[in-house]
C-alpha cells in the first residue's frame, strides 16, 4: 500500500479511535476530512511543532471545531506535543485535548472553536494581519512575511452568518493567501444539508469575489494535495470544495446517524478492519517516518527563514527594529494626553475616546482596527493612519461595512494573528450582534478594545432600538471582559490606559452627549474602577453610585439632597470589585443611611452595594423615539424627582 494512503488509514482509524474511546465526539467528519488534512499538512502547511510560534509560519483554523479528533489526530502525527495518553483523555477535565479546539499555539492551535462560522472569520482577521506586517515590513528582495492561512470548514460553518459576512469582506479585500478547505458532505445533525440550505455555493462565493476549486473525490489525497497547490497560486482567496462521504468506511457512511456517533467497540473493529488496521492507538514506524519527512522539512524552512530575517536585519536595521519593537510595551504620557484634552472645550465620551485613541495610536504604531460602518459616528479610527483596502494594506483602519457580527470575529484573527492591540466598533446596542465573538476572545484573553457609543437612552430619537438597556448589563456579565463606562475625561484615559498597560478584553462604552470634568477625577482615581467623584458635606449619610453620563446627573441630584450625600463614580465595576479590602471600604461608606444607583440601563448589578433597602434608578422597559432629554426625564431620570424620592426614603431610615 501506498505510504500516503497507509498514513491516511491510520488517521482515519486514530481519529474514529479517540471518539470511540471518549463515547463522546464527532466520528463523522473526522474519518471523511482525513485526507484533506493529511495533504495539507504533509505537502503545504509551514508549521514546526519544535518552534509552533515562528511569525514565519503559515496559520491554520479548524473552523468545524467539533472535528476536533481529527485535529489533535493530526497534530500528534505530524510531531506536535500532543500523545497518544492525550488523545486517550478526549474530552476529559484537563486534558490537552478538550471536546472542542482552545487556543494553544504550543500545540498547534491557532484559535478556540465550536460555534461554528467563527473560525472563518478569524481566518479572515489572520489574513488581513498578514498582508498589513507584509505591507509594513517586506521589501522586494526580503519578504519575511509570506505566509497562507487555511481553514477547515464544513456545511455548517458557511451556513452561519459570521462566516458569509467575513468571506464577503475577504472577497473585497482580495485576501489571496486565504484558502478555505471546505468538507463538503451535504450532511448535518437534522439530516442532508438541503433540508435548510440549497445555496450553489460555488456560484454564491465566485459572485462574492473567489475563485472556485472543485475536488471531486475528497477521500484522493493526491486531488486534495493538487488542489490546495493551485488555490496558492491564485491571486483571489480561494475555496475549494471537496465533495466526500461522512463517517466513509462505516455503516452509516453519508448518514447524519455517523454525524456525532462514537463507534461502538465491534463498528470500530469492523471499520478498521476496512483500513487494514488491527491495532488499538499506534501508528506504525514507517507512517511517523513519512509524517517527519513534512516535519524535517518544515525545520529546515524554519531554519532558511531564520537567515532570511537575519539578513533582512543587516541590510535593513531600522525596519527590523521597528518589527522587533511591535510587541515591547511604549511609553506613553497619559497625563499629557489628559491636559490636552482638558485644554479642549467638553465634548463628548466618543471624541474624547477618538483624541485618546489617536494620541496612543501615535505612539504604539501597532495599533490597528476597524469600524462598522460608523467611522463618522464612533470616531474610532486613526486619523493619519489610512483605510485599509486591497490597494493600500498599510492601512491601519478596516472598513468592516455593516457587519458587527463579521467585525468581532475577524478583529479576533487580526489580534490572534498581530499579538498587538486592536480596536473594534460600533454603537453600544449593536454589540449585541458582536456577542459570540466577545466571548471568544475573552476566553482567549486577546487585546483588543471594543469603542462603543450612543451608551444610553439619551440618544432620543433614533428610538428604542437603538437604546442599550440591556447591553451594559449583558456586557458586565461576560467573564474576563472589562466593560469602562466613562463619565469624565480623565476616567476615559485611565480605560485605555488599562487596555494599553495590560491588554485584555475590553468594551469602553462612550456617551453620544458632552460630559464633564471634575476635580475628583483623575487618572489615579479612575483605574481604580470606582472612587469618590463628589461630596457634598463631610460624613455623608447618602452614598449615590453612577457611571457615565448619569454620574452628573447623580451629582445634580446631590446637590439638591437635605442631607450631606457622597457621589462614587464607577466607570468599571470589575476593577473596583479587584481592589483591596481597605480601599473599597472606604469608598463604599458602610456607615451610610442610603444607598443609591442611578444608571440608565437594567442591571441587578447594583443591588450588589445598595442592598436590599437601597434605591436603583434604572430602566426597566423599553422607551420612546423623541428629543434625547425628554426621553431621559421621562424614563425617571430627573433631578428633582430623584432628590424627592431620596428625601422621602432617608426620613424613614
Amino acid at each position: 500500500m501506498d505510504i500516503n494512503q497507509k498514513s491516511i488509514n491510520y488517521l482515519k482509524a486514530l481519529s474514529a479511535e479517540t471518539v470511540s474511546h471518549a463515547n463522546s465526539g464527532h466520528t463523522g467528519s473526522a474519518i471523511s476530512g482525513s485526507p484533506i488534512l493529511y495533504a495539507l499538512f504533509k505537502d503545504h502547511l509551514k508549521f514546526n511543532p519544535k518552534d509552533p510560534k515562528f511569525l514565519g509560519r503559515d496559520r491554520f483554523v479548524m473552523s468545524a471545531g467539533h472535528v476536533s479528533a481529527l485535529l489533535y489526530s493530526t497534530l500528534h502525527l505530524f510531531g506536535y506535543d500532543i500523545s497518544m495518553d492525550d488523545l486517550k483523555k478526549f474530552r476529559t477535565c484537563g486534558s490537552k485535548t478538550p471536546g472542542h479546539p482552545e487556543y494553544e499555539p504550543e500545540l498547534g492551535i491557532e484559535t478556540t472553536t465550536g460555534p461554528l462560522g467563527q473560525g472563518v472569520a478569524n481566518a479572515v482577521g489572520m489574513a488581513i494581519g498578514e498582508t498589513m506586517l507584509a505591507s509594513r515590513f517586506n521589501t522586494k528582495d526580503l519578504p519575511i512575511i509570506d505566509g497562507y492561512t487555511y481553514c477547515y470548514t464544513g456545511d455548517g460553518c458557511l451556513m452561519e452568518g459570521v462566516a458569509v459576512e467575513a468571506c464577503s469582506l475577504a472577497g473585497t479585500l482580495n485576501l489571496n493567501k486565504l484558502i478555505l478547505l471546505y468538507e463538503d458532505n451535504n450532511i448535518t445533525i437534522d439530516g442532508a444539508r438541503t433540508l435548510a440550505n440549497n445555496d450553489d455555493t460555488a456560484k454564491k462565493f465566485e459572485a462574492m469575489g473567489w475563485n472556485v476549486l472543485l475536488v471531486k473525490n475528497g477521500d484522493d489525497y493526491a486531488s486534495c494535495s493538487k488542489a490546495i497547490a493551485a488555490a496558492k497560486k491564485s491571486n483571489k482567496p480561494t475555496i475549494i470544495i471537496f465533495k466526500t462521504i461522512i463517517g466513509i468506511g462505516t455503516s452509516k457512511q453519508g448518514t447524519s446517524k455517523v454525524h456525532a456517533y462514537p463507534l461502538p467497540e465491534e463498528e470500530l473493529k469492523a471499520f478498521k478492519a476496512t483500513l487494514g488496521i488491527e491495532t488499538s492507538f499506534e501508528i506504525p514506524a514507517d507512517v511517523y517516518e513519512n509524517a517527519n519527512l513534512s516535519v524535517q522539512r518544515n525545520i529546515a524552512y524554519n531554519n532558511a527563514w531564520i537567515s532570511l530575517l537575519n539578513r533582512y536585519k543587516e541590510k535593513y536595521p531600522d525596519k527590523f527594529k521597528e518589527l522587533s519593537s511591535l510587541w515591547k510595551p511604549k511609553k506613553i504620557n497619559y497625563q499629557k494626553i489628559l491636559d490636552n484634552l482638558l485644554k479642549e472645550p467638553a465634548m463628548a465620551g466618543r471624541d474624547y475616546s477618538s483624541l485618546v485613541l489617536n494620541a496612543v495610536g501615535s505612539v504604539n504604531t501597532a495599533i490597528v482596527g476597524g469600524n462598522a460602518d460608523l467611522i463618522a459616528s464612533t470616531k474610532a479610527f486613526i486619523k493619519d493612519g489610512g483605510i485599509y483596502s486591497k490597494e493600500n494594506r498599510s492601512g491601519r483602519t478596516v472598513c468592516f461595512g455593516i457587519r458587527e457580527h463579521a467585525m468581532g470575529s475577524v478583529s479576533n484573527g487580526l489580534a490572534l494573528y498581530l499579538g498587538t492591540p486592536v480596536f473594534d466598533s460600533t454603537f453600544a446596542m449593536f454589540a449585541n450582534y458582536m456577542l459570540p465573538s466577545l466571548r471568544m476572545r475573552s476566553m482567549m484573553g486577546l487585546p483588543i478594545v471594543s469603542v462603543l457609543t450612543h451608551d444610553s437612552i439619551d440618544i432620543g430619537q433614533d428610538g428604542p432600538t437603538h437604546q442599550p438597556i440591556e447591553t451594559l448589563p449583558t456586557l458586565r456579565t461576560i467573564p474576563r471582559y472589562t466593560v469602562y463606562r466613562p463619565a469624565t475625561p480623565a476616567e476615559v484615559v485611565a480605560g485605555y490606559k488599562q487596555f494599553l498597560d495590560n491588554p485584555k478584553p475590553t468594551a469602553m462604552v462612550l456617551t453620544k452627549s458632552k460630559i464633564s470634568n471634575y476635580p475628583a477625577s483623575t487618572i489615579e482615581n479612575a483605574e481604580r474602577g470606582g472612587y469618590v467623584i463628589h461630596e457634598t458635606a463631610k460624613n455623608p449619610e447618602i452614598i449615590i453610585f453612577a457611571t457615565g453620563t448619569d454620574v452628573s446627573l447623580a451629582i445634580e441630584v446631590a446637590n439638591k439632597l437635605s442631607v450631606s450625600t457622597r457621589v462614587v463614580s464607577m466607570p468599571c465595576e470589575s476593577i473596583f470589585a479587584s481592589q483591596e479590602t481597605a480601599y473599597k471600604n472606604k469608598v463604599l461608606l458602610k456607615s451610610a443611611k442610603l444607598k443609591v444607583a442611578i444608571e440608565a440601563s437594567n442591571d441587578t448589578l447594583w443591588y450588589k452595594y445598595v442592598g436590599e433597602n437601597g434605591l436603583i434608578i434604572g430602566v426597566n422597559d423599553y422607551q420612546t423615539s423623541g428629543n434625547g432629554k425628554e426621553v431621559y426625564k421621562n424614563a425617571g431620570f430627573d433631578a428633582d424627582k430623584i432628590a424627592n424620592k431620596i428625601n422621602k426614603l432617608i426620613k424613614n431610615v
